[in-house]
């Protein structure tokens, strides 16, 4: 990334935005950071614009960010925001589920929606939607079992949002792309108990999930839109080898 980026980070107060934040306002970036309430301590680094009260469960959230963008158009949107609870057949959540969808997949539509239409997006601008490879349906398996419908379903419902705003935008000439950035230490795994499998996964710092990202956004290509990778590889997805086989490439194009 150089200062030629200028990058929209959606959901950036804590995790994984937050450090996607840091590293592309320390490779020289212009960035904005939309968040739900400012972080304390200063967090997020000088000379970063902070965009507050965005929460991407409101349709309103993406005309927040235009009035707050002021005309300035971005060459780079990622947008990061998640909500994950965990849930059994025995134990479902239809409110919980219902917040899971509004956050990871129809918020990304009405956001790029607001984004377009105000002409924020510059020419060749690149979308990044993290989702994760827990929304690929191919990977799913009876060994690995079922329950979190919500968020296994809402990650799958993103990457069609996804694929569908790339053949929207692709005579535009914006990219979209699906990211699985990693099995990453942060609140978010911690909060429904996954921190017990940090070890045994691989799971990574978001620090160090943020440079395997941006190093593989700033490589993607036009013709690569409506894709769904994992820059990382398959280190860290456990179904892979036994659905995919061995001697999996890295970065790794992952199957819907």
């Amino acid at each position: 990334m150089s200062s030629t980026v200028k990058a929209l980070v959606i959901g950036a107060s804590r995790g994984l935005g937050l450090e996607l934040v840091k590293k592309l306002k320390a490779d020289g970036a212009e960035v904005f950071a939309s968040v739900r309430t400012k972080p304390k301590d200063n967090v997020i680094p000088a000379g970063v614009t902070i965009i507050e009260g965005v929460d991407v469960a409101q349709p309103n959230a993406g005309e927040i960010i235009v009035q707050q963008l002021q005309g300035r158009q971005v060459n780079l949107v990622i947008i990061n925001a998640g909500y994950f609870t965990t849930e059994t057949l025995d134990k479902p959540n239809f409110e919980e589920e219902m917040k899971m969808y509004q956050v990871v997949a129809v918020g990304p539509v009405f956001l790029v929606h607001h984004l377009h239409k105000s002409n924020a997006l510059a020419d060749a601008a690149k979308i990044v939607l993290i989702t994760t490879e827990g929304g690929s349906i191919t990977l799913r398996t009876p060994e690995e079992g079922g329950g979190n419908y919500g968020h296994h379903g809402s990650k799958a419902a993103a990457n069609m949002v996804g694929k569908l705003l790339a053949n929207d935008l692709k005579q535009h000439g914006i990219t979209v792309v699906m990211i699985h950035p990693g099995f990453m230490r942060t609140d978010m795994t911690r909060g429904v108990g996954y921190d017990i499998y940090w070890e045994s996964g691989g799971a990574v710092e978001p620090s160090e999930a943020a440079v395997s990202t941006l190093n593989f956004v700033a490589k993607i290509s036009h013709e690569q839109t409506g894709t769904f990778w994992a820059p990382r590889g398959p280190r860290d997805i456990g179904e892979a080898e036994r659905v995919l086989g061995k001697g999996l490439p890295t970065p790794l194009c992952l199957p819907w």
